[in-house]
C-alpha cells in the first residue's frame, strides 16, 4: 500500500457494524481456526434450505383461491419435469388454450398473470398485497383488467402464449425470481406490450426484487401501474419505450 492509497482506520470500532448494516451479505463472519464458526454454518444450511424449499414446494392452495386466480398449468407435468425442461414451462396445451378462450375476458387492455416461478415462497409472501393494489391502479386509469390467472410450473415465457390466445394489449407476469441465501420472498413482474410467442426478451420490460426488505408490494404496485400506462401510450415494452 503507497502513501497516496486509502487505509482504514484500525481506531474505528464501529466500521465493521456500518458495512454489516449497510448490506444483507455474509461479511464479517469470522472462523474459528481453519473453519467458519459453528452459528455460520448453522445460518448458511439454514438460508439454503429455505431456498430448496422455495424452489421445490408449491404455491398454497389458500393463497390462489384468495387472490381469487383462475388456475390453468403449462405444458410441465411435474416438478422434476419443470426443472428440466424450461421450455414445457413456457407454453400451454391446446386444451388449456381453449380454455382460456371459453372462461377468460377477451382482448382486455391488461391481463395479469401469476407464475410459481422458481419460488413459491415469493407468491405466496407478495401476491396477498401486490395483486389488489395493482388491479385497482390499473382500473382506476380506466384500463379494463383481464381475468386474473395463477399458472402452476410457469416460466416468464408463457404470458407469450397466453397474451396471444387472448389477445391481449399489455400482458403483467408476477413470478417468483430464483431464491438466493439473503431471500427467498423475492418476486419479478415481466411486463409485454403486444404479446406474442416468440417475443424476444429485448421487447419485454421488468420490475424486480419485490419483496419486504426490497421494494415493498405496495410501491412495486404503483410502479408497476405507471410503466403499463407508458407502455400503452409509447405502443411498446423493452427496447422500444423511449
Amino acid at each position: 500500500m503507497t502513501d497516496s492509497e486509502p487505509r482504514a482506520d484500525d481506531d474505528d470500532e464501529t466500521a465493521l457494524d456500518r458495512i454489516l448494516n449497510a448490506s444483507p451479505s455474509r461479511l464479517g463472519v469470522g472462523r474459528s481456526g481453519r473453519r467458519p464458526r459453528t452459528a455460520s454454518i448453522l445460518s448458511f444450511r439454514a438460508d439454503h434450505a429455505r431456498a430448496r424449499d422455495a424452489v421445490l414446494t408449491r404455491v398454497s392452495e389458500e393463497t390462489i383461491e384468495r387472490a381469487g386466480l383462475h388456475k390453468i398449468t403449462s405444458r410441465v407435468s411435474d416438478q422434476d419435469e419443470y426443472l428440466a425442461r424450461p421450455d414445457l414451462g413456457r407454453e400451454i396445451s391446446d386444451a388449456t388454450a381453449t380454455q382460456l378462450r371459453d372462461d377468460c375476458i377477451h382482448a382486455p387492455d391488461v391481463q395479469l398473470i401469476v407464475c410459481d416461478g422458481l419460488s413459491s415462497t415469493a407468491v405466496d409472501a407478495n401476491i396477498g398485497d401486490l395483486l389488489p393494489i395493482l388491479t385497482d391502479g390499473l382500473e382506476e386509469r380506466g384500463f379494463t383488467v383481464g381475468t386474473p390467472l395463477f399458472v402452476e410450473f410457469g416460466r416468464v415465457d408463457v404470458m407469450d402464449a397466453i397474451g396471444e390466445e387472448l389477445e391481449a394489449e399489455v400482458i403483467v407476469n408476477l413470478i417468483g425470481e430464483r431464491p438466493g441465501l439473503n431471500t427467498a420472498k423475492s418476486l419479478s413482474a415481466y411486463l409485454v406490450y403486444g404479446p406474442e410467442r416468440g417475443k424476444p426478451t429485448a421487447k419485454k420490460s421488468v420490475i424486480s426484487n419485490i419483496h419486504p426488505d426490497g421494494l415493498p408490494a405496495i410501491e412495486a404496485g404503483a410502479q408497476i401501474v405507471e410503466l403499463v400506462a407508458t407502455m400503452h401510450d409509447q405502443q411498446g415494452s423493452g427496447l422500444d419505450l423511449e
